[in-house]
């Protein structure tokens, strides 16, 4: 780094080298996008010079009239985007604009697979929207200096898409920010009058302060000259306007603007409230997870204006953890202009307004479930295991909540999660009081698991959970539509109306006569079991391990032990088949060690079905090995 007293050139971290090279090689499918994104950042540039100016008006420097200039040069080869918004100081340049998605670059490398056409989705999760520049030009200059900061103290930024920027203290006598793009000779296209004016009327017409042009007047025939400004987008804030006067293309546009996504959104959902409160709310589902979704300290929420002014980025407060997907924006006359995070967490309308809008987003969610169920499938696979959360989180909602759920079944036999409990609760068996599920670290494990041949034996339907999430979800979810929830692997499998009078009386009878092999397993086990039982789960395996009915299920044992957690002290019950020839083999060997053996080794094997590790891997093998050396001999 070479610095002298004005001026300061820099490198840029290693993982933003390979980012910006990406950016150069046109990483947007659609090179018209770097106006969109150029045009978007000066908006916001305005919207937090209006909320600084709340409580600072010398802030405005006595031009409260806010802007965004485009302009071009068809000789110099130049197109420039000028606001006169809040504008930054030199280490807001230097943080901003010498890390390139300072808050998630690392992490967008590793998912990058080296398709441009698939990389080019990731773009827009990463804030990286100012380097989208670079798609059209070969060197970019800014110019800025922040409002209320002196004449003398603003900064020029410039950089030539190389591994190195330029940093220097200049002059500007207008607040705001200036950035010139000098074009690639293949770019020369963009510095048109009409080409720039079609660009923004497509991407930018929603911006609530205007964009404007000089107007083009015909001179001596066909010479053109610049007279004065005209206004090109619509300047009025989009969700402020009627429904019926909002396209689709307007309203998925306006999306990609708040949101910085490339993508665009499953659907939205536009609506204003007038009575006790008066808001108006925007609120997008995405259609793809940021890399961040399951940090739940990462930033998140809605863009929060009052009275049309811009107050913060990250609502937090108006909607749930669980939904902190979504995007949009809440525009309120109930609020103080010069509110803030704490009176916003202890004003009353803010509680009223977030039941409100929790309830339109499930609302909107249930609308595409059963009316676009191809889009809801996609959100399902970005989403799903956030909003699982739900339950835990939000009580007056569990029912909403618990109907948008999906999940895999053996009624479908594989992987995807795609039927509701609704699904579940139409095909029930006459007689079946139950939901019954089981919880598993894989779908094969689950699918597979001894504890499902009774409900195969019987033609019962299983909910497979195998997401993290899911014994805790079930934990907070205990019945739906009046039908509890059973862990089939926990506690006395209970079947009701579904197991017969004469089942029953058959499995007493049976455990009375195998009482004395039943003892003689929990003396070999003592170490290892809290009970040995005869079983009603199994029809073809030998055994297999439950867990006690108020004891933490495997799946979340495995998570708290891989998070270095301590856990509770408890031993699992094994059920013995007696029906199986390796029960029978067992209850007639009369050899207490050679008894002992076998009684390990199916404990052991019990525990491989469910999916757990051995606590003793080599004993297990030392034991398997003794007996087919016996076999063999």
């Amino acid at each position: 780094m070479t610095v002298d007293a004005r001026k300061e050139t820099r490198g840029f971290q290693t993982e933003a080298k390979q980012l910006l090279h990406l950016m150069i090689h046109s990483l947007y499918s659609n090179r018209e996008i770097f106006l969109r994104e150029l045009v978007s950042n000066a908006s916001d540039a305005a919207d937090k010079l209006r909320f600084e100016a709340v409580s600072n008006g010398d802030l405005y420097e006595g031009d409260t009239e806010l802007k965004i200039r485009v302009s071009f040069d068809k000789d110099a080869k130049t197109i420039t985007i000028s606001d006169n918004g809040i504008g930054m100081s030199r280490d807001e340049v230097i943080e901003n604009l010498g890390t390139i998605a300072k808050s998630g670059t690392a992490n967008f490398m590793q998912k990058l697979s080296g398709d441009q056409k698939k990389d080019a989705q990731l773009i827009g999760q990463f804030g990286v929207g100012f380097y989208s520049a670079f798609i059209v030009a070969d060197k970019v200059v800014v110019t800025t200096r922040r409002a209320g900061a002196p004449v003398n103290e603003a900064v020029r930024w410039e950089c030539s898409g190389d591994a190195e920027f330029s940093v220097e203290t200049v002059e500007k006598t207008q607040r705001g920010m200036t950035v010139e793009l000098h074009l690639k000779e293949d770019a020369l296209e963009f510095a048109d009058n009409w080409r720039l004016r079609t660009i923004i009327k497509k991407y930018s017409d929603h911006i609530a302060i205007p964009v404007v042009m000089q107007k083009p007047v015909a001179v001596d025939g066909d010479a053109t000259e610049a007279s004065e400004d005209e206004v090109i987008n619509t300047a009025t804030a989009l969700w402020t306007r009627s429904r019926s006067d909002v396209t689709d293309e307007e309203y998925k546009e306006f999306y990609k603007h708040v949101s910085h996504d490339y993508a665009e959104p499953l659907t939205w959902s536009h609506n204003r409230v007038e009575g006790n409160l008066d808001y108006t709310s925007l609120l997008y589902v995405p259609a793809r997870a940021p890399f961040d979704l399951y940090n739940r300290d990462a930033s998140r929420g809605v863009k929060l204006y009052v009275q049309r002014t811009f107050i913060m980025d990250d609502a937090e407060q108006f909607l749930p953890l669980y939904l902190r997907f979504i995007k949009g924006v809440v525009d309120s006359n109930d609020l103080s202009l010069n509110v803030s995070r704490e009176i916003l967490q202890k004003d009353p309308n803010i509680d009223t307004m977030r039941g409100a809008l929790t309830k339109r987003v499930l609302d909107m969610l249930s609308k595409m479930a059963s009316g676009e169920p191809e889009n809801y499938t996609k959100f399902w696979k970005e989403f799903g295991q956030v909003l699982k959360e739900g339950p835990a989180e939000d009580f007056a909602n569990r029912e909403k909540i618990a109907k948008l759920l999906r999940f895999a079944t053996t009624h479908t036999g594989d992987a995807e999660q795609s039927q509701s409990l609704e699904d579940y609760v139409a095909r029930m068996k006459e007689g079946q009081e139950k939901i019954y599920y089981i919880a598993a670290e894989n779908f094969n494990t689950a699918k597979n698991s001894p504890h499902l041949e009774v409900f195969r034996k019987k033609g019962i339907e299983v909910l497979l959970l195998t997401d993290r999430v899911d014994e805790w979800l079930m934990s907070h979810l205990s019945e739906f539509d009046g039908k509890s929830l059973q862990d089939v692997g926990k506690g006395e499998l209970d079947l009701g109306k579904l197991d017969t009078e004469e089942e029953k009386q058959a499995k007493e009878k049976v455990a009375e006569q195998l009482k004395p092999l039943l003892e003689r397993v929990k003396a070999a086990l003592t170490e290892e079991v809290a009970e040995v039982r005869i079983t009603d789960r199994l029809t073809d395996s030998p055994a297999c391990v439950v867990v006690a009915e108020h004891d933490m299920g495997a799946q979340m044992r495995r998570i708290l032990e891989q998070a270095g957690q301590k856990l509770p002290d408890s031993k699992p019950i094994f059920e013995l088949n007696p029906e199986h020839p390796l029960v029978k083999k067992l209850e007639q060997e009369g050899n207490e060690t050679r008894f002992g053996d076998l009684a390990h080794i199916l404990f052991d094997q019990a525990n491989l079905a469910e999916g757990a590790q051995l606590q003793d891997p080599a004993a297990y093998v030392q034991r398997l090995n003794k007996l087919l050396l016996e076999l063999s001999n």
